[in-house]
């Protein structure tokens, strides 16, 4: 199964009030383990970046000024991630700037059924806990220790992790192999082994009685026992 993990980072909390994404991060999954594929684009938003998200994110409008729009990089973006689920850590937020970004663009919005969100799934894993992504980093001992600032690609591998963890983490590989030995056992009892019949000649049997000889030297054997416990 391939999906998408995925972060953003953005001028600031509502795209409806004019917030722009300037950073998407994408890290591809199959059968929850990565690929080594991602993709990773700056976006110049046409418009100042608030001092409150530049101290989140540290994107400078000076840094972002010479990026490319988004509308310009929209189908690569698409192209990457095809029709795969998107994995994101309070994923509604970014979905909301996502599809914004392509409704300017005059593309279809993408399907919110495709979204996961690692929020709902930490809340039933872990009900009453902090679930911020370093929290969650914490609690899994996953090394954050490269993360200054928020970055979309930086928050999408440590997410991967995460969600890694969220889904099973280590104990997957035990599953699987508890699965197989389960399937061979079946597959033994359901189908015994069946020995094919000797070839060759066969021998005379060997005769196994005592002869006389051997009975008298017993007899004379067990009468030297004094006291013999079945005596």
């Amino acid at each position: 199964m391939r999906e998408i993990v995925f972060d953003t980072e953005t001028t600031g909390l509502d795209p409806k009030t004019g917030d722009r994404m300037v950073e998407i991060g994408c890290i591809e999954m199959v059968n929850l383990v990565p690929t080594g594929a991602s993709y990773h684009a700056y976006f110049n938003p046409e418009r100042d970046m608030p001092a409150g998200a530049e101290a989140v994110h540290g994107l400078s409008a000076a840094f972002l000024s010479d990026k490319p729009l988004f509308r310009h990089l929209a189908q690569e973006l698409l192209d990457f991630i095809g029709d795969s689920p998107l994995v994101a850590h309070n994923a509604g937020f970014d979905f909301g700037f996502l599809n914004a970004e392509l409704a300017l663009c005059n593309f279809e919005p993408v399907c919110m059924t495709r979204m996961v969100d690692t929020v709902a799934l930490a809340r039933k894993r872990h009900p009453g806990a902090k679930l911020s992504l370093d929290a969650l980093c914490s609690r899994y001992g996953i090394d954050r220790s490269h993360r200054v600032k928020h970055g979309a690609l930086l928050d999408a591998e440590l997410l991967a992790q995460v969600y890694v963890e969220l889904k099973g983490g280590r104990q997957i590989g035990l599953e699987l192999a508890a699965e197989a030995i389960a399937a061979e056992t079946v597959q033994s009892v359901e189908r015994p082994a069946v020995r094919s019949a000797p070839t060759g000649p066969r021998r005379a049997p060997r005769p196994h009685a005592p002869s006389a000889a051997e009975l008298a030297r017993h007899r004379e054997f067990m009468a030297g026992i004094d006291n013999a416990l079945w005596g």
